[in-house]
């Protein structure tokens, strides 16, 4: 479905991502993990348009997707939800939900989408007419995730849910990602840096380290590495 190969990515002259290639197939769940500078978010953006690419290739389905504008690819079926959530705070909640609902697959099917986004999330049911700012950031990003699943896309980037949450609601979010890729097959690629929470719900996971992948294979391999076990879960040589 998207295959990176060789991407790199430039800033002012620093070079963000060097060399990354990375695969996410039809319906599966893809885990990018490492710590902060590392290019992750960098990643997301080059995928989205937001940045240009300096190198390398990113397709879609087979075609080229650089070439396409960054509002073309949300209408191709990618759906980015940002670091920071990044809500509309002075649009309501149903308001959000229906600017997620913008590209043509998410017009066509926002019926069956709103449903099922209540069902995910019933607080945002509940606070339909709520400003967004108002919410909680566990709310916000219950929200910013169902924005994205409302354009109806077939993979669903993730970049850092977590992030600022307490743990129970990290959690609580993590769980709500695992639902909707069990229950709906959508490709999920997610990046994150709670490392065994997000390398467990995965497929397969990545290791990005200062702009360049490291690691990377399933689960259980990545957990046996040493270098995993002591630099991002705290743990002893296997």
């Amino acid at each position: 479905m998207l295959e990176i190969r060789g991407l790199s990515v430039a800033y002012g002259g620093l070079t963000a991502l060097r060399d990354v290639s990375l695969t996410v197939p039809p319906g599966r769940f893809i885990t990018v993990v490492g710590p902060n500078g590392a290019g992750k978010t960098t990643l997301f953006k080059a995928i989205s348009g937001i940045v240009p690419a300096r190198a390398g290739t990113i397709s879609w389905e087979g075609k080229p997707l650089l070439a396409a504008h960054a509002a073309q690819r949300a209408h191709l079926g990618i759906a980015h939800v940002p670091e920071g959530r990044q809500v509309f705070s002075a649009l309501t909640v149903r308001e959000n939900l229906e600017m997620g609902a913008w590209p043509r697959a998410g017009r066509s099917e926002w019926a069956r989408t709103r449903e099922r986004v209540h069902a995910l999330f019933p607080v945002l049911a509940e606070r339909a007419n709520q400003l967004a700012g108002t919410l909680s950031g566990g709310e916000q990003q219950m929200l910013a995730i169902g924005r994205g699943l409302a354009s109806a896309p077939r993979l669903l980037m993730l970049d850092e849910p977590s992030m600022g949450l307490a743990p129970a609601i990290a959690e609580a979010i993590f769980a709500r990602i695992a639902e909707i890729h069990k229950e709906t097959g959508l490709a999920i690629l997610l990046v994150e840096q709670r490392v065994a929470e997000a390398l467990e719900l995965a497929d397969h996971g990545y290791v990005l380290e200062t702009g360049r992948v490291v690691l990377d294979g399933p689960y259980r391999t990545l957990l046996a590495d040493d270098r995993i076990r002591r630099s991002y879960l705290g743990l002893g040589a296997g």
